[in-house]
């Protein structure tokens, strides 16, 4: 066995649980408020908004800030750079999974 390294590093900003849960959430929607988010994941308010700022910075996600109502509304949405991350780190993990020779 060679001693190169066969597996490949997992995105650290995709590995944190929270941030991983809402890419995955962003993938098979077009866009989600912030309370959809909150309820799906479990998470607090206060947790959520700093994970979502960290992706947003990444350019991971899009974050639309609005009023519905004279509610402030955060919307989320998956940009282009955040869906090829979160492809390549499934693949990374599915190589985990593969039995090593």
């Amino acid at each position: 066995m060679s001693s190169k390294n066969m597996f490949r590093e997992l995105d650290p900003l995709l590995h944190q649980q929270l941030r991983l849960s809402v890419v995955s959430l962003l993938m098979n929607v077009k866009e989600a408020e912030f309370t959809y988010i909150r309820e799906k994941t479990g998470a607090s308010a206060g947790n959520l908004s700093v994970q979502i700022n960290k992706l947003m910075e990444a350019g991971y996600i899009h974050v639309q800030k609005t009023f519905r109502d004279n509610y402030p509304l955060t919307t989320c949405s998956i940009s282009e750079k955040g869906r090829a991350a979160f492809e390549e780190y499934v693949k990374a993990l599915q190589d985990y999974l593969k039995p090593q020779t």
